[in-house]
């Protein structure tokens, strides 16, 4: 296992973590999108219950008010990361200029065909915790995990 001074500082280079903190890591990112998932499922209800809304509309509405909510947490206490905000809501932007309209494109030709509006939301949602796990993990925060005020009281 990989003991705390034993992970090199993210000025210098690769940060490595224990398999324990890897899963730790993951377990809260999961609660988190759970959390964020639930306030995505009752914007995309309340909107689509009504409003005589398409699902587009009401999808992309839920799924703003939910990303918000997933990069806060996720940032100050998933990946305990004092980067530049900023910055890194932009690489979250980034994700989502590419997985916004691929998942709005498949979410309206699949109901469009009769597939039921909230089985299409909550695979998307899977698909989301997934990919957006993976991309802030090692392209986000990668780097910058465990450098903010919290981290460092724990470390020491």
């Amino acid at each position: 296992m990989t003991q705390d001074n034993d992970r090199r500082p993210a000025s210098h280079g690769a940060q490595k973590f224990s398999r324990r903190e890897n899963l730790g890591q993951a377990a809260k990112f999961i609660i988190f999108s759970i959390s964020a998932g639930i306030i995505q499922t009752l914007a995309f209800t309340l909107l689509n219950e009504i409003t005589a809304w398409a699902y587009t509309p009401c999808y992309l509405i839920a799924l703003a008010l939910s990303v918000l909510w997933n990069f806060t947490l996720n940032r100050e206490f998933t990946f305990k990361s004092a980067n530049n905000v900023p910055v890194a809501m932009i690489k979250v932007a980034l994700f989502y200029c590419v997985f916004t309209p691929l998942s709005t494109w498949w979410g309206a030709a699949l109901t469009d065909v009769g597939w039921n509006e909230y089985l299409v939301l909550f695979g998307t949602m899977a698909v989301n915790l997934t990919t957006e796990f993976l991309y802030d993990r090692f392209f986000v925060f990668r780097g910058t995990i465990n450098t903010n005020k919290r981290a460092q009281r724990h470390m020491m």
